[in-house]
């Protein structure tokens, strides 16, 4: 029999096992066993049942589900290592956590599977889970990987990915199941100017309403799907208008967004991030240009860190996360044939 594990009696970490510090240290160390020591079925001691994961194409509520997943991406990337390069949190062990993982995947491809037949590629893939964290367990996630990334590392497009995909699967794209987070769990809304005001420069770019010059250093960089990269104010917006040249946006909803002032302790920066939604109508041209006119129904969550130049805070770094082979199979739905 496992012994019964202790859990902290301090406020901070009220009902979590004593052997996590805080939520930094709970996130790490549970991804660790998960994915880099393969204890696959310790999914059922750190997930609730049933939990909510809400990725761009899709959603399941159940445990076995996330197990299952977890084996099939496995069996096609057997080497896959989880690097974490940050987590962004928001909340208390009281009100629930909200933590903003994001990962740097390095693996290779081995095994068959939805990629298609074991190409032996060396493929780099980042990913960000938003995941609402309480008494030890993770009770409902949003998950998104550049799934873009692997279909150009394996040698396809996300283009012809999502033609793959759409050709197997069965039902509706649209509306994308979204199961509802437990009835106590509110997203956080930072109240930092500094978070509220990139959300909203995010959001007019993505619509195609304007920019906000002053927000991004002249040297930033911004690391967008597809494993992008754009390098100043120029080619950042242009990458932004990309997307909205592609999509007449009827909404732009924040779901999240989380600040995290500067610590000196982790010598880390003001950091955001950022989780949104945009829906709107395809309109056959831009970053997604196809002959189809669907509605499309795009997640995003996104990171950013800030440096101070004269005196005012301005994005230094920022990691966009979209998976383009999901809007890819939103735009080419009902075009392609089923197997």
């Amino acid at each position: 029999m496992k012994p019964t594990p202790a859990f902290h009696t301090s406020a901070a970490m009220q009902g979590f096992h004593a052997e996590f510090k805080n939520l930094d240290d709970y996130i790490r160390i549970i991804t660790n066993r998960i994915w880099e020591d393969r204890q696959i079925e310790t999914i059922r001691d750190y997930y609730s049942h049933p939990c909510g994961v809400i990725t761009p194409s899709g959603a399941t509520t159940d445990v076995q589900s996330v197990i299952e997943g977890t084996k099939a991406t496995l069996a096609q990337f057997p080497d896959r290592r989880l690097l974490a390069e940050d987590v962004i949190e928001a909340g208390d062990a009281q009100a629930g956590f909200l933590s903003s993982h994001r990962i740097i995947s390095t693996m290779t491809h081995l095994g068959d599977g939805n990629f298609g037949q074991a190409t032996g590629q060396k493929i780099h893939v980042r990913t960000v889970a938003d995941c609402v964290c309480k008494d030890n367990r993770i009770v409902h996630e949003w998950l998104v990987r550049d799934q873009g990334a692997i279909a150009q590392a394996v040698g396809s497009t996300p283009q012809e990915m999502a033609k793959r995909w759409l050709a197997t699967r069965s039902g509706p794209l649209l509306p994308l199941p979204r199961p509802a987070a437990p009835l106590w769990w509110r997203n956080p809304m930072s109240d930092e100017p500094l978070a509220q005001r990139y959300a909203k420069a995010v959001g007019q770019m993505l619509k195609g309403a304007g920019q906000d010059d002053a927000l991004y250093d002249e040297a930033a960089c911004s690391l967008g799907p597809v494993n992008s990269i754009h390098y100043g104010r120029t080619e950042i917006h242009s990458f932004y208008a990309s997307i909205a040249s592609s999509i007449s946006a009827s909404s732009y909803e924040i779901e999240s967004n989380t600040f995290m002032p500067a610590s000196s302790a982790s010598g880390r920066p003001p950091r955001v991030a950022l989780r949104w939604r945009l829906k709107g109508k395809h309109t056959g041209v831009g970053r997604y240009a196809a002959d189809a006119r669907n509605s499309l129904d795009i997640l995003g969550i996104q990171h950013a860190e800030f440096v101070k130049i004269n005196n005012t805070w301005q994005v230094h770094r920022e990691w966009v996360l979209i998976d383009d082979v999901a809007v890819w199979m939103q735009v080419l739905d009902g075009t392609v044939s089923k197997e």
